[in-house]
């Protein structure tokens, strides 16, 4: 079924036709797990790879392009975003057992789902993605990692489309990991992801698992309008013992806060903008850097125009 158009003059009137959805003005705060910010001029939801890649070759190449995942680790201004918003779903969700140990998904999929698929394979190694609240194309993009493990050490290849909506298949040496960033061009949206894991018996996997999250339900804010950590570690340092001890624990800006159960979480209470998430952010960095020297690199992706 073909998108509708718009009777007036707009972006979505120099869009190619596609087998998915676009919606011009579309909120984007629902999509986000802070619940703020304002909206994606066109949202585009291909169907499935063959559908995005169409679009990329046709689409013209002055319309900025934006990719989002789940919103686990990302706020949107309250300005919202220019161009099209990408956002995948069910037609990359696919997640399959391979031979040889090996897990192929779809970077739409869930990260714990991928975690909990290896698990019912009977592949270990790729317990760690059921610590990290996101989906496998974010864990590509930022070399997502927890519990001592990241995707670096799992990774076999990517598949991505570039902006003319070509494949490339890349190798985990062609990603240029180094923590929480990877070197592959910006342009490229990955659509696939094969992972390395090991054999592994099942009741020891679904255990490792059990206490990854006994651990993070413990320790982090999970169950509150959040965003995932929001500052990298610094080499040789621990964001949150440095938000602490720069008296950032607990610290307000409108309707945002720090976590006072892990200060390198920030919670939108209920009312905060976009604006009161970022400026208590900038905050905490500006104290953080008076107190220790150190300047802490955000690690909460940050899209759109401030209002």
């Amino acid at each position: 079924m073909m998108a509708a158009r718009a009777t007036s003059s707009s972006l979505i009137e120099r869009l190619p036709l596609v087998r998915g959805e676009l919606v011009e003005n579309a909120p984007l705060a629902p999509l986000t797990w802070f619940r703020v910010g304002g909206a994606a001029e066109v949202l585009f939801r291909p169907v499935d790879a063959d559908d995005l890649a169409a679009f990329l070759a046709a689409v013209p190449d002055d319309v900025p392009l934006t990719v989002i995942g789940v919103g686990s680790n990302l706020l949107v201004r309250d300005g919202g975003v220019a161009g099209v918003v990408i956002r995948l779903g069910r037609g990359f969700m696919q997640i399959e057992a391979l031979p040889g140990h090996r897990v192929r998904a779809g970077t739409a999929a869930l990260d714990v789902a991928v975690a909990r698929a290896a698990q019912e394979a009977g592949i270990a190694g790729l317990e760690f993605y059921r610590g990290i609240p996101g989906s496998i194309g974010g864990a590509l993009r930022m070399n997502g990692g927890a519990y001592l493990r990241e995707t670096k050490d799992v990774l076999v290849e990517a598949v991505a489309l570039d902006r003319k909506g070509r494949r490339h298949v890349l190798t985990n040496a062609d990603m240029h990991y180094t923590y929480r960033h990877c070197g592959a061009p910006e342009d490229l949206i990955f659509v696939e992801a094969t992972f390395q894991g090991e054999a592994g018996d099942k009741a020891e996997i679904l255990a490792r698992m059990d206490e990854i999250t006994a651990k993070r339900e413990a320790s982090q804010p999970i169950r509150t309008r959040t965003g995932g950590s929001t500052f990298k570690n610094p080499e040789g340092h621990k964001s949150w013992q440095l938000i602490d001890a720069a008296g950032g624990r607990g610290l307000r800006r409108g309707g945002a806060q720090v976590s006072e159960l892990h200060c390198n979480f920030l919670i939108n209470t209920g009312e905060a903008t976009a604006a009161d998430l970022e400026d208590l952010g900038e905050e905490v960095r500006a104290r953080v850097k008076a107190r220790s020297g150190v300047t802490l690199e955000w690690e909460i992706k940050r899209i759109g125009e401030r209002t």
